[in-house]
């Protein structure tokens, strides 16, 4: 596989054709496609491919292990490549990758013919690609598609797996689709009882975000955070598949941050709210079947609120059931195992949904009929916890199905094993949680050891602080990036710039939080000196006052104080 320049286009044979680039880098394989590509940046004119390539001398030569995709914007066009990567694990055989570094290269420099307003466009705009080179939890394999699930892979009809990967994939599930539609446009054509068992979440694209500028749902019933997990298990020649999906309480609803610790809640009256929630539900019944609903939000307060108004507009959905579990009343932050009183409400059900099966033969022995939607308000950490206990009633399930296991054995009875299990869902959840959130996911240590331990406590409390900084800090900046490559806004050129401005008040917040520690250590000490005359006592009230002062100044102000999305709004 080779990019290099031909007249004004490059070529990527087997991957594109005739993608007009100007002539900029030379990409070439490394022995096998597994190995990477040698990428070489000139800074002179690269000769066509007829010529010899290789003359000139390359400023860089580096090592890519894919093409992500193009963006244009308005200097022109960006290609992301895969700079690194490291091998996870493998699904149905196939190596499974991780991207640890990537990294957009420009492809022409048009800027110096914009005007001064694009200029800074275009500045913010690399500065949002520059974000999204770190991103975590983005996954890909060269051998296999990861975003359709086995049930679904198995029924296809035959000759399927024969068509490009682009076509086969489902494309609620590929990160970066939106960046290979014009690659895609110019035809794309890429080609004992030992147990695996494999985890696989695939977040939809359709709304996209972060944890508080992407809550609920969009008119068009897609959902925040929406996240179909497949757990996969291969043993003796059989597989087995469970489907679980997550995804935001599909009302219209916003929580915007203001610098307190927990926003409050705000439900959006609307008159297509039926509608979103029908539409979302009818989107889920056509591709899973049966739905169950569990809502694991609190019953009080803004959560409770909420609940009620999704219970509401769930009882004119007959043909969903909706259970209420309030998993904080009930569990708290240590009984685990308290989940089977939601198992003893929703268990037949769910042993009824089933789940998929088939032989070495590949003959269809069962079918998943159903799924379980489980939220809670941000669909991580008691989702979680929630979804793993699920998982593990299943594949004990399975494995008696098989004879691995007789009627009275489980996998927690047998410690190495229940370790690992609990292991990679742990670990997927972080995975889920970093995406969204930016952290690591909250009680972790239910997962893995079924109760809160002290050091699982200190962590929590670090990733809470660490949420709620960059919630209010950084979030902003973040969206905008999805938005960005997501396709949900999309760089105009030759029209006015429709970034919105930062304004004047964000730049007040460092001086507000010079004030704030001031006040407080200047009070403390006074108020230690205070007994000793009536000035020291007087100088204490005073600076009392100033830091009550910045207190309240900075909680009327805070929504203006905090990182805010620039491009797109809210729904």
């Amino acid at each position: 596989m080779e990019i290099a320049s031909s007249s004004s286009r490059f070529k990527l044979y087997d991957l594109f054709e005739l993608l007009e680039f100007p002539d900029k880098y030379v990409v070439k394989p490394v022995e096998s496609p597994h190995e990477g590509f040698s990428v070489d940046r000139r800074d002179g004119h690269i000769k066509s491919l007829d010529e010899n390539t290789s003359s000139g001398n390359p400023t860089r030569v580096s090592t890519i292990y894919g093409v992500g995709g193009t963006i244009r914007l308005l200097a022109g066009t960006y290609l992301l490549v895969i700079m690194s990567r490291e091998e996870v694990g493998t699904f149905l055989g196939f190596p499974i990758f991780r991207a640890t570094a990537m990294k957009f290269l420009p492809c022409n420099e048009a800027l110096k013919f914009a005007t001064s307003q694009e200029k800074k466009d275009e500045t913010y705009f690399r500065t949002l690609l520059q974000s999204l080179e770190a991103t975590p939890g983005l996954y890909f394999s060269y051998g296999t598609d990861l975003t359709v699930n086995l049930q679904r892979r198995c029924k296809l009809a035959e000759g399927w797996t024969r068509k490009p990967m682009w076509k086969q994939a489902d494309p609620r599930y590929v990160w970066n689709w939106h960046l290979l539609e014009e690659m895609i446009e110019c035809k794309l054509k890429l080609k004992n009882s030992p147990a695996v068992i494999s985890l696989l979440s695939r977040r939809c694209t359709r709304r996209l975000g972060t944890r508080m500028w992407r809550r609920g749902a969009n008119l068009e019933g897609d959902t925040a955070n929406f996240v179909e997990t497949e757990q996969v298990v291969e043993i003796n020649g059989f597989k087995f598949s469970l489907l679980q999906v997550r995804g935001s309480i599909p009302l219209l609803w916003e929580q915007i941050v203001d610098l307190s610790y927990k926003p409050r809640l705000k439900i959006n009256k609307h008159e297509e709210t039926p509608k979103v929630v029908h539409r979302h539900f009818h989107d889920l019944c056509q591709r899973y079947g049966e739905i169950m609903a569990v809502d694991l939000t609190d019953q009080h307060g803004d959560e409770g609120d909420l609940s009620k108004a999704y219970a509401t507009e769930m009882d004119r959905l007959p043909n969903v059931r909706y259970v209420s579990f309030d998993f904080h009343q009930i569990c708290g932050t240590t009984n685990f195992d308290n989940l089977g009183v939601l198992y003893e409400q929703i268990g037949d059900e769910f042993e009824k949904q089933g789940y998929f099966l088939v032989d070495a033969d590949e003959n269809i022995l069962e079918e998943q009929k159903g799924v379980i939607r489980s939220n809670c308000i941000d669909c991580l950490d008691r989702t979680n916890v929630t979804q793993n206990y699920m998982a593990q009633k299943s594949l004990n399930l399975q494995l008696k199905r098989i004879g691995v296991f007789d009627s009275t054995e489980c996998v927690s009875m047998f410690e190495d094993d229940y370790t690992k299990f609990k292991t990679i869902w742990a670990e997927q959840g972080d995975a889920i949680s970093l995406q969204y959130a930016g952290t690591y996911a909250l009680k972790g240590d239910l997962v893995r050891y079924g109760k809160q331990t002290v050091s699982g406590a200190i962590k929590d409390g670090i990733s809470a602080m660490s949420r709620y900084y960059l919630n209010n800090f950084q979030d902003g900046v973040r969206q905008d990036a999805l938005d960005l490559i997501s396709g949900r806004y999309t760089v105009g050129t030759n029209s006015p710039s429709q970034i919105q401005p930062i304004g004047s008040q964000p730049s007040f917040l460092p001086v507000a939080s010079a004030l704030l520690i001031g006040g407080v250590t200047v009070t403390s000490f006074t108020i230690h000196q205070a007994g000793r005359n009536t000035q020291q006592y007087l100088a204490s009230a005073l600076w009392a006052g100033v830091t009550a002062g910045v207190v309240a100044m900075i909680k009327a102000n805070g929504r203006h104080l905090c990182s805010k999305p620039r491009l797109c709004h809210l729904i």
